[in-house]
């Protein structure tokens, strides 16, 4: 069983690199491009299971890339709700808390990794007892979550995962042991 962790294409926010969590922004023209990328890759696969996020990005993607039909919109798969950070870069967030780190730090006001960690755990949970494979749409930051945690990490772990926009991820087994197959995964046609 295989575990196909699909990063939303390109938004006008990632590449300004604002955090974007709550806001519902579409895909960029690039982004839509790099969403119909994955469409022959994903077509030569049957899913058991496809979640993904409500947020117009994540369907948008999923849509272009062919598993709009069968996708089952899963609240557990939302982009990490930064609060008070919302709409912020990096730079912005460390001019007022410096040293600030999202993996360690969670968010004001909005949500801490160990509460990220849980709901990604649902979805592990979901994915596990899915009858062969499965495919998840979502965001950067949640993505990160799932790997650390699929692998038996903490949620802060995923700081160690970095993940650009509009790839793909293989998440499996090696013998009965959970592992990462593909990360940050370029499209091989």
């Amino acid at each position: 069983m295989n575990v196909f962790a699909i990063r939303h294409g390109e938004t006008a926010w990632s590449l300004s690199g604002q955090h974007t969590g709550t806001t519902d922004i579409p895909l960029t023209d690039n982004g839509r491009r790099l969403a119909q990328s994955m469409q022959p890759v994903l077509a030569r696969e049957t899913f058991a299971l496809v979640l993904v996020s409500p947020m117009q990005r994540a369907r948008e993607t999923c849509e272009l890339a062919g598993l709009g039909d069968t996708a089952v919109n899963d609240p557990d798969l939302v982009e990490w709700n930064y609060g008070q950070y919302e709409g912020l870069t990096p730079k912005q967030i460390h001019e007022g808390a410096p040293g600030w780190l999202i993996f360690r730090d969670g968010c004001p006001g909005g949500e801490s990794p160990e509460q990220v960690g849980a709901r990604v755990d649902r979805v592990i949970a979901r994915a596990r007892a899915a009858d062969g494979d499965v495919a998840l749409f979502a965001h950067g930051h949640v993505l990160r979550v799932l790997a650390a945690r699929w692998v038996g990490l903490p949620a802060g772990a995923g700081q160690h995962f970095l993940l650009d926009t509009g790839t793909l991820c293989v998440l499996g087994y090696y013998r009965d042991i959970p592992a990462v197959r593909v990360w940050n995964g370029p499209l091989i046609e």
